[in-house]
């Protein structure tokens, strides 16, 4: 890979594994100085393992590229700022920061618990917040002191928070949390030399695995469309000083397409100039879905 991101030190959360992994790897082979994050929980957020993190590391440098591993809990206020801390420490500076590590907790809607629902969002929507607010400080501290930075956050939704998933709500929900805070973190940060966009990635993960297994298996064919590897060339230019121009973008990405998503656009409308009643609007509804761009279906449905 060619090395457009060299000694541009960037932090992968969720990088011992999958996607993580996959961009890890990528981002060593590019010339990046790589903090791999990884607390090594189950696909459910539970338990801890750090070797995970300790081998991706290893074949990062096995490669001849530079990383270290850190084990720091991106939910934990505290624990995200000693990530920032770690990554300044070991390579001299921070430029990106990729927000991959999530849970899962799949249910229909009617058996979904408040322990499943907050946890999803503690870790997607907070794990976020965390890392990336502590980053947005030492990128406007430099700012500040008239060190230009030239940073970049990347995060990770998905096509079900974009379009909806059966069985998935809260997942669902986190993940379009996730694409309009990439919007808002767009608009207000570019004045510190910061962009932000987003991914909604389709790869062969330990999460895909298990909801769409058929569609995951592709491997053995002639080009393995859901390898996760597919999926980093984009994030590693993302990463690098070549994107400067781009922000507040969701891309969709599987196999070899790369899709920008066209968000939410005003649709077809009707202005009467003076109060509706109720009884009229059941007619100007109607007109209005018929005009309408047909959304795309809500995963899973028919």
């Amino acid at each position: 890979m060619t090395r457009i991101c060299d000694n541009r030190t960037v932090i992968i959360t969720g990088a011992a594994r999958g996607l993580g992994r996959a961009y890890a790897l990528a981002f060593g082979a590019a010339g990046g100085n790589v903090v791999v994050n990884d607390i090594g929980a189950s696909l459910a957020g539970e338990g801890r393992d750090t070797s995970a993190a300790d081998a991706v590391v290893a074949e990062i440098i096995a490669a001849g590229g530079k990383a270290i591993a850190n084990y720091e809990d991106i939910t934990d206020w505290d624990g995200a700022k000693r990530i920032v801390d770690a990554a300044i420490a070991a390579f001299g500076d921070l430029h990106i920061v990729v927000n991959n590590a999530g849970i899962v907790r799949d249910r229909m809607f009617v058996s979904a618990t408040p322990d499943e629902w907050d946890a999803t969002m503690h870790v997607h929507l907070r794990g976020h917040f965390c890392l990336s607010r502590h980053a947005v400080d030492y990128w406007r501290a430099k700012q500040k002191e008239g060190r230009a930075p030239d940073a970049r956050i990347i995060n990770t939704t998905s096509g079900a928070g974009l379009q909806g998933s059966i069985a998935q709500a809260a997942y669902a929900t986190a993940k379009g949390g996730i694409a309009a805070l990439t919007l808002v973190q767009a608009a207000e940060l570019g004045r510190y030399g910061i962009t932000a966009n987003a991914l909604a990635p389709a790869a062969r993960t330990r999460m895909t695995e298990q909801a769409f297994a058929d569609k995951m298996a592709t491997e053995g064919q002639s080009f393995d469309v859901m390898d996760p590897a597919n999926i980093a060339p984009a994030v590693v230019w993302l990463g690098s000083a070549q994107s400067a121009h781009v922000t507040g973008c969701v891309f969709e990405l599987e196999g070899g397409k790369i899709m920008l998503e066209d968000g939410w656009r005003e649709g077809p409308a009707r202005d009467k100039g003076a109060r509706w009643d109720a009884a009229e609007l059941g007619s100007v509804v109607d007109i209005l879905l018929a005009e309408r761009v047909a959304p795309r279906k809500v995963w899973g449905t028919a």
